[in-house]
């Protein structure tokens, strides 16, 4: 297996993780907040979207979908346009509202295919590229899709278990 089929590979998993929590949930239940100021699921969803978005547009060189695809406009929500939901407080986190899955699905699923088209053309010495000298040492490819994707796979994990808490109250 390559890095890049192995990247391929991590973030279909995510792909199937964010179809398998959205699925067949209504807007109330993707907005629904388990406790006062808890993430949503489709925050959650939202947010991890955002940032692999952002993150993998900045290292591919490319314009993010959420603004060259018109999906900040088609999900509406109250945010500037580079707005990833980092450091949201609990009244930003109620504001995200979708009208339906797939609306949240489609954008994510826009996302995930740059993203593969991005990965699936990395060699093995891609992967050691500084990207990110604000850190010390200084970020490679390689750390950060791996960040993107452990940040990915939190947000799934947590979505799931927000809806095993809604599934639990049927």
């Amino acid at each position: 297996m390559t890095p890049a089929e192995l990247l391929v590979d991590a973030f279909s998993r995510i792909r199937e993780g964010v179809h398998e929590v959205i699925g067949g949930l209504s807007p109330a239940e993707l907005s629904h907040q388990p406790a006062p100021g808890a993430n949503s699921i489709a925050w959650l969803v939202w947010h991890l979207t955002r940032i692999q978005d952002d993150h993998v547009a900045e290292v591919a060189g490319r314009e993010q979908v959420w603004a060259e695809d018109g999906w900040a406009q088609r999900l509406a929500l109250p945010f500037t346009p580079r707005d990833t939901g980092y450091g949201h407080t609990p009244e930003q986190v109620a504001s995200v509202r979708v009208s339906s899955g797939e609306l949240l699905t489609g954008y994510f699923d826009a996302v995930h295919e740059r993203t593969l088209e991005f990965v699936a053309g990395l060699g093995p010495g891609d992967l050691d590229r500084v990207v990110d000298e604000r850190w010390d040492p200084p970020v490679t490819l390689g750390v950060r899709l791996v960040s993107v994707l452990n940040d990915d796979d939190q947000h799934v994990g947590q979505a799931a278990y927000v809806r095993g808490l809604l599934e639990a109250t049927r």
